[in-house]
């Protein structure tokens, strides 16, 4: 038997425009990530592999200032929410993934969740206003600025790289393996 939308809200579609493909893309990688990272304990996000220091907890946390920034500084030029706003990142650069060793799982699943809902919303805005071609306000030193298509682009890279991070670490906490999340798969409530 075959699965439908609705078990698999983030298979992207056969055949849709541009935007709802890149925006398909990057919700499977947002909804595989938040499955790797589910459900865990303080230990389970803290774990570590071999020499590296990322931990699930500190991907939640970085993929959280990761939403912010692109969704938020980049797009429109708003000024960095809480917690972003008062960190000294020259000071700590690192601070979102070694600060997350600090925070409870409530904390780290609510920052995610609740950026992510506050990027779904401002990414569904600018789409609505102005497409991909539209252009956002990060732009470089000559003037050029980006358009939505870059960022978009930029954040799937992002979530790329880090949710084959979270294959790992989670295979190393429990033995959780897999592409994509199961059908009919949501987040457990914190």
């Amino acid at each position: 038997m075959g699965t439908t939308e609705g078990d698999t809200p983030w298979e992207p579609p056969l055949a849709g425009s541009e935007a709802e493909h890149l925006v398909g893309a990057l919700e499977r990688l947002r909804a595989t990530f938040r499955w790797k990272a589910d459900g865990l304990d303080e230990a389970g996000l803290n774990a570590r592999v071999g020499a590296s220091a990322l931990t699930l907890g500190g991907l939640l946390k970085h993929l959280s200032r990761a939403e912010d920034e692109m969704f938020g500084a980049k797009l429109s030029g708003e000024r960095p929410s809480a917690p972003w706003d008062s960190v000294d990142w020259r000071a700590d650069p690192d601070w979102d993934f070694t600060s997350a060793a600090a925070d409870s799982p409530k904390e780290l699943y609510a920052l995610w969740d609740s950026t992510v809902a506050r990027s779904r919303a401002k990414l569904d805005a600018a789409l609505a206003a102005g497409g991909v071609d539209q252009f956002v306000h990060v732009s470089w030193p000559d003037g050029r600025h980006a358009n939505l298509r870059r960022l978009l682009c930029d954040l799937i890279e992002e979530y790329g790289r880090h949710t084959g991070h979270a294959d790992l670490l989670r295979e190393a906490v429990d033995g959780r393996v897999g592409e994509d999340p199961p059908p009919g798969w949501r987040p457990r409530p914190y």
